[in-house]
């Protein structure tokens, strides 16, 4: 009974200089202030580049991340954006920034950092942490992608079907559509969870978007949120936690809709942080972590190991000034699944969603395609890149009808593919989006249009 006493001191002793505040944990000093960062001695030789920092400014902690080492001293940008230390202040090292995810989660609006913003109380901690940098999973244990998804969107599901697992990548210029489209693919069946992070986005479209697009399935939804006036670091963070929280719920054996808005913020917040860390710019002012953070963050996504689920990623690329090469679109269209390309000139025309089927590319489409889908879709687009190759010599008149069959088939058939394809969030998601297009198709043809089935068919 004794030594009891003693062992009580000892624990004590072990909790108390564990935390960051204890006098025995590694410290350093903060030596200059600037705005986006600040320099740090004495730490450079007990911290990685990613890892945390806590510092107390006012009574409260601070976070900062680590973005660059020396070999006395280091660069950390706070997470809050404010370079609020003074100078020879102390700061901890906190290490690698780590998340409890936990299904009771669902439903709730969160922030970067995982807490909770949506004024409901706090989070039920999970009984395991995970890192939000983790790393995807090893190449040869992942599972095979080839068990076909329905969107409910008829020029998805038509033109470039889908795979569960598979990452998508939406290409588009400002005020074309990015949003509305994710909405549609939010609302989506064939998913057991939903992780959404809205990166950058307006501050007055965040509760539009989880009370009025997701509505119902926000019941099985956390959102990520990190608005444009908030800090690089947050940013930055947000992708990453959503990517960690979908993470959590893949490894349960469930099937995960991921949706990231946008990846081009993402990527202009790592261009922030690499300039305050001092990097040299390598693109169009982007440096080269951005190029190295960017797969990082996609190849996580995916199917897991046998056994667990599958991330299906959908990300919104913003292509500056509708140049579908910048640098960060033309990064991401190499390592995504697939592309969805929305033109303006089909948004102008009133065309929504303004999908380019001859420009989008799903790389799974064969895994989706069934029967001869696949001949039909590849006729489908024939049609369709005739008519519009044509479009300028029929506005001049340079055409006189009956003098080719394949042009007058494509003049009768195009139009009604278009109409077709018109689909608004509003509207129910598609059950069989090539009966649905037979039928219009054989309507325009004055043929019987038989009733509606369970099997799939085909015009």
């Amino acid at each position: 009974m004794s030594g009891r006493p003693a062992l009580a001191r000892l624990a004590e002793t072990v909790r108390t200089f564990s935390t960051p505040e204890g006098a025995y944990d590694i410290s350093g000093t903060v030596t200059a202030v600037a705005p986006g960062h600040c320099v740090v001695a004495g730490l450079s030789r007990h911290v990685r580049i990613g890892d945390f920092l806590t510092f107390r400014h006012g009574g409260t902690s601070k976070l900062a991340e680590v973005v660059s080492l020396g070999p006395d001293e280091l660069i950390a940008c706070p997470v809050d954006g404010a370079s609020q230390a003074n100078i020879g202040e102390r700061v901890w090292r906190r290490g690698p920034f780590r998340l409890s995810p936990d299904q009771s989660w669902c439903g709730r609006t969160i922030n970067a950092l995982g807490e909770p913003v949506d004024g409901f109380g706090p989070l039920t901690q999970g009984p395991a942490s995970r890192p939000v940098t983790g790393a995807a999973p090893a190449s040869m244990l992942r599972q095979r992608v080839d068990k076909p998804l329905k969107t409910g969107i008829r020029v998805v599901d038509v033109f470039t079907p889908m795979c569960q697992g598979q990452r998508l990548g939406v290409f588009a210029g400002s005020g074309v559509g990015k949003s509305t489209l994710l909405s549609m693919f939010a609302k989506a069946a064939d998913f057991d969870r939903a992780v959404v992070a809205l990166v950058g986005e307006r501050g007055r479209e965040v509760r539009e978007f989880i009370e009025d697009t997701l509505g119902p399935n926000m019941a099985k939804t956390v959102a990520v949120v990190a608005t444009s006036d908030e800090s690089p670091m947050q940013r930055k963070l947000a992708p990453l936690t959503a990517m960690a929280i979908a993470e959590h719920f893949r490894d349960t054996g469930e099937n995960v809709l991921l949706i990231v808005d946008s990846l081009t913020r993402f990527a202009h917040a790592l261009r922030e942080i690499g300039m305050a860390a001092g990097e040299p710019p390598v693109a169009r002012g982007y440096p080269a972590s951005v190029f190295t953070a960017l797969p990082g963050l996609l190849e996580r996504a995916g199917p897991g190991p046998e056994g667990a689920g599958a991330i299906t990623a959908i990300v919104s690329i913003l292509v500056d000034g509708d140049n579908h090469n910048d640098p960060v679109a033309d990064s991401a269209r190499g390592i995504l699944d697939g592309h969805l390309v929305l033109d303006r000139a089909l948004a102008d025309e009133g065309r929504y969603p303004p999908v380019n089927p001859l420009t989008s590319i799903s790389r799974l489409a064969r895994k989706a395609w069934r029967g001869d889908e696949e001949k039909l879709v590849m006729r489908l687009k024939a049609l369709i890149h005739r008519f519009e190759e044509t479009r300028d010599l029929r506005l001049i008149g340079g055409y006189r009808a009956g003098s080719d069959a394949e042009l007058e088939m494509a003049i009768k058939q195009t139009p009604v593919i278009y109409e077709t394809l018109r689909q608004t969030p509003e509207q129910p998601p598609s059950e069989d989006a090539f009966a649905e297009l037979a039928d219009a198709m054989k309507a325009a043809a004055g043929l019987p249009v038989a009733p509606a089935s369970k099997e799939r068919t085909k015009p």
